[in-house]
């Protein structure tokens, strides 16, 4: 028995975690359900507008008891947001009733998905049935497009390593009945996936993710989707002196850090495409080196490693939406370790990119090993490149976790980036990067400082010192997490670790198309 159990431990820490929501069927249906689906269905989840009419209840099965529930419950409890209950019927249908406002926001109807989901789900039905009664075209879509992003979301199984494993939900199938048109369901599949990969990665532990293991995973997974792969590892990072990667990565007692490269290329890619590269920070640990974190803030940094995690899972979503654009990955893999040979404050290196860099303080890695991997992708003269970090507190500090913050090099996309934010319900804020911030990183013995021990504006500072390291001629965003974990789940997410920015970034890359517009 504890045979299988460590077996079992292991397939988990090293499976690709697609294939449950893959096998999902999504049924889309212009009218309404007829009588026995509300009849022979476990859980009904019933959408209607804010305020129904006679009409919309006379729509509905069983409308004039519902009616008559959600008005006791009204004058019980005010406006409620959701009415559950049984149908009088032999199967004791659970319903499970909302009642949208027309004024929110994308995030609050994702958050009303997320919460919708989990009232769905706690019965664990095989078959889901979904009724949207009496909304515009617009708003049934949207609440749609919300509902199924939440549900896949609900259902996605997270690693566990209890004795008595977590159960595997039993979700088959989801009817949805009432849409005014149906809606491409490919992009919420795609995202899902995307997320999902990047949730699962977080959330492992530290000694069952390392380097070596996210790896090996890495190169299943190329494998399986197609895509071209090359390992950068400490003795090629330093035949390209890419010493500030290799400042992070010397006192590790196992020499597996370095850089993954991955390239997805459309099947037809048409001459002068612009092209896309990501870079991810992948801190699959981080003690804070000789700058050690105490413990209330070493606490929880396996999630050090998100940055990769969500450039790897919009990759993933990206091919599997056979995007006409080439993409790169880069994964900035390593641990900042403590011991005789870490690397420590006042030290000097030399990043790819020729330029010196003074260490301040051994706790600021991430912009180390990004500086590197961006310098790397900006060789290859990407038209864009994205990078995702959980980088700073000081971003957390500003914004709380409920949004990211991010900057770019080009004003006039900054728009476009609030709005994908918006609109994906993955919320984004700007900030400032003028040049004079980098008084503060001025150096007396090399060409910059890695960062300031007073702390101010950090987030601001550690986008100014990796904007050295892009290419001149690239357009470049910098996403540094602070929503990478909020407790209690975040829009339609329902775990604290949320796999940001995979959404927003198909948002901006494919409604916002912003690649299109820096070219």
């Amino acid at each position: 028995m504890i045979c299988v159990l460590i077996r079992q431990v292991k397939a988990i820490a090293m499976q690709i975690p697609y294939e449950h929501t893959e096998k999902i069927k999504i049924n889309q249906h212009l009218k309404s359900p007829p009588r026995r689906r509300y009849d022979t269905s476990a859980v009904i989840i019933l959408i209607l507008p804010e305020s129904p009419g006679k009409a919309d209840w006379d729509e509905i099965h069983y409308g004039g008891i519902l009616q008559q529930r959600l008005k006791r419950q009204l004058r019980r409890a005010g406006a409620a947001a959701t009415l559950i209950t049984d149908l009088p019927n032999e199967k004791g249908t659970r319903v499970i009733l909302a009642r949208p406002r027309g004024d929110q926001s994308p995030f609050e109807i994702l958050t009303l998905a997320r919460k919708l989901s989990e009232q769905a789900i706690v019965n664990d039905p095989s078959t889901l049935l979904v009724h949207i009664s009496g909304l515009d075209s617009t708003a049934s879509s949207g609440i749609c497009e919300a509902l199924l992003a939440g549900l896949l979301a609900a259902v996605s199984p997270m690693p566990s390593f209890k004795q008595r494993m977590d159960r595997q939900y039993l979700l088959k199938r989801i009817e949805i009945f009432g849409l005014e048109r149906k809606i491409d369901v490919s992009r919420t599949r795609a995202g899902n996936l995307g997320n999902h990969l990047a949730r699962w990665l977080t959330m492992l532990p530290s000694n069952k993710l390392t380097p070596s293991s996210y790896l090996r995973l890495v190169k299943r997974m190329a494998q399986a989707e197609g895509w071209q792969m090359d390992f950068l590892d400490t003795r090629a990072l330093a035949r390209k002196k890419a010493g500030a990667f290799l400042a992070v990565a010397q006192a590790s007692p196992v020499a597996d850090a370095g850089v993954v490269h991955l390239q997805y290329r459309p099947a037809r890619s048409k001459t002068g495409r612009p092209s896309l590269a990501l870079i991810g920070k992948g801190i699959c640990f981080d003690t804070g080196g000789v700058n050690i974190k105490p413990a209330r803030h070493m606490n929880g940094m396996q999630e050090d490693m998100a940055g990769s995690a969500v450039a790897l899972g919009t990759l993933l979503a990206l091919s599997r939406l056979r995007v006409d654009f080439p993409v790169d990955c880069w994964l900035a893999l390593a641990q900042n370790h403590i011991g005789p040979r870490a690397y420590k404050p006042n030290d000097v290196v030399t990043a790819c990119n020729g330029t010196t860099i003074e260490v301040i303080h051994t706790d600021a890695e991430g912009r180390m090993v990004l500086a590197d991997a961006l310098a790397l992708a900006s060789r290859r003269k990407p038209s864009l490149m994205i990078d995702y970090a959980t980088l700073t507190g000081a971003c957390v500090y500003a914004l709380s976790t409920r949004y990211s913050g991010v900057f770019s090099n080009r004003d006039a996309l900054l728009a476009d980036i609030i709005g994908a934010g918006r609109d994906s319900g993955e919320r984004l804020w700007p900030f400032p990067a003028e040049e004079d911030y980098d008084e503060a990183l001025d150096s007396k013995i090399a060409d910059i400082r890695q960062c300031t021990l007073e702390g101010e504006a950090d987030h601001i500072l550690a986008a100014r010192f990796l904007n050295r390291f892009v290419g001149e001629g690239c357009a470049w965003l910098h996403i540094d997490l602070a929503a990478g974990n909020h407790k209690g789940g975040l829009a339609h997410i329902p775990t604290d670790t949320t796999g940001f920015g995979v959404r927003a970034s198909l948002d901006m890359l494919l409604d916002k198309v912003i690649l299109e517009k820096i070219q």
